[in-house]
């Protein structure tokens, strides 16, 4: 790992100061940070080697993030997969990274069960408002991880005292929308 010191510097100055700043500024940083790591010799940095092994990192994080998602869904992880294929025309990167960073890095972590960041990622999405989609696909995660709707229910409304009425307001309506779609497919 000693070739990527300068790489990984750079990104643990990025994802340290991450509270200071909104996540997709850090996602934009560690595209960046790739970019210049793949054109090294182009723009002049020697101190980066591309090696193959870095492409097999990269595949192993993108099946670690698989995994995750069939964890919290079964099998097939549907409902994740169907999230993440519905941008893949437009950016098929941007579908990678979903898979590759968010669930193969970040909701792979140790320190917090996957019940936790499922309840967690619902709390955040809400407070952060238009997140629709993503925001369904969180909810169901979180039922199916052994959260109760009454649960999920108290932690949307509890969004309300930091984000405000109109996005925890939202959030319910999309909680409703999850709970009538899983009351007709005979789920919890």
């Amino acid at each position: 790992m000693g070739d990527f010191r300068p790489l990984n510097n750079h990104l643990g100055i990025h994802f340290t100061s991450s509270h200071l700043a909104e996540f997709r500024n850090k996602l934009n940083c560690l595209h960046f940070v790739t970019v210049l790591e793949l054109r090294n010799e182009q723009v002049g940095f020697g101190e980066f080697k591309i090696e193959e092994r870095r492409i097999i990192m990269s595949e192993d994080r993108y099946k670690r993030g698989l995994e995750r998602m069939k964890e919290i869904d079964g099998e097939s992880g549907e409902p994740f997969l169907r999230s993440v294929e519905s941008v893949k025309d437009a950016s098929p990167d941007m579908a990678r990274y979903v898979v590759e960073f968010v669930w193969g890095d970040v909701l792979s972590r140790p320190g917090l069960d996957l019940k936790y960041r499922e309840i967690t990622a619902v709390a955040a999405l809400t407070a952060l408002g238009g997140t629709g989609m993503i925001l369904k696909t969180y909810i169901s995660g979180a039922l199916n991880v052994g959260w109760s709707r009454e649960e999920i229910t108290e932690c949307i409304l509890q969004t309300a005292v930091y984000a405000g009425f109109p996005k925890a307001v939202n959030g319910m309506f999309t909680a409703q929308e999850v709970f009538k779609e899983r009351d007709e497919k005979g789920l919890n």
